[in-house]
């Protein structure tokens, strides 16, 4: 970006910064749910397989951008969805993180062999981990946007039943909800989030923005609300800090953004440890 006017360099980079600015304040907030609810790589394992599917479609021959490769994406999310709603059960036989790390696992694999019968498999790999912030269509910035508000929505509306579950699931079941269908519920709200954002940010973003500033979050704030402001303060702060730096030195803005939230929660981490307070506890709000 040395060789171009100010100008160009702010044409070019208006929609990456107006996707960081405003798409990352859901991912904030599932990222707490996430966390809370002990399945770290859960948001890692459906954002592959969202990838996987854009990887079928590129097979099948349609654009990453064209709505058949998106509708490929949220097939196998939602079936992503229903495999995870049932690895919880009430008499775990094995670790719910082991089974989601298997789905993560099995379908990058794939996503591997699929893109070595494409032409251009490696930036098709590349891709679907660091995505194309940079070149993304406004108009998809924007259908993702207004997706986000009604998914923000849904959840503003259930939020009760999203946080007693995510909190306390056993006492959640003797008040009487039904478990297993809201956790389907919740997964398949989330794996919509995810395959959106996956295709315009790929596997690493998305995974960045939903666990980094949440467990940042847990270090400076006790409640639930001061936790969201700050993990969303912290998002955007390293987004628009990643995207300048960006303007100066030629860097993929998606893996520029995962290592400085990455050094953010070293910094807090660091302060915390300075200041002598007690390490939180993940799964608490």
């Amino acid at each position: 970006m040395t060789d171009l006017t100010n100008a160009e360099v702010l044409s070019l980079l208006l929609w990456p910064m107006i996707a960081s600015l405003i798409l990352p304040w859901l991912l904030v907030y599932l990222g707490l749910h996430i966390v809370q609810r002990g399945v770290i790589f859960v948001d890692l394992a459906l954002a592959q397989t969202a990838a996987f599917g854009t990887c079928l479609s590129l097979l099948a021959g349609y654009d990453v951008h064209d709505w058949q490769s998106y509708a490929f994406s949220l097939a196998f999310t939602c079936l992503g969805s229903v495999v995870l709603t049932f690895t919880r059960t009430a008499e775990q036989k094995a670790p719910q993180e082991a089974l989601i790390g298997i789905v993560y696992v099995v379908t990058a694999a794939a996503a591997i062999l699929i893109l070595s019968k494409s032409p251009g498999e490696s930036h098709e790999l590349q891709r679907s981990l660091v995505g194309e912030l940079l070149v993304v269509p406004h108009m998809e910035v924007i259908r993702c946007f207004i997706l986000f508000l009604i998914i923000g929505c849904i959840h503003y509306k259930f939020r009760k039943q999203f946080l007693a579950i995510s909190a306390n699931p056993a006492a959640a079941a003797a008040s009487g909800l039904n478990l297993r269908l809201w956790d389907f519920f919740f997964y398949l709200l989330f794996g919509l989030v995810v395959t959106s954002f996956v295709h315009i940010a790929g596997v690493l973003l998305v995974f960045s923005y939903l666990v980094i500033p949440a467990v940042c979050s847990l270090y400076l704030a006790r409640s639930f609300m001061a936790r969201f402001l700050l993990g969303w303060g912290i998002a955007t702060t390293a987004s628009v800090m990643s995207i300048l730096v960006t303007t100066r030195v030629d860097l993929p803005i998606g893996a520029a953004v995962v290592c400085t939230l990455g050094l953010a929660l070293i910094g807090v981490m660091l302060g915390n440890r300075c200041l002598g307070k007690k390490t939180p506890r993940i799964g608490n709000f």
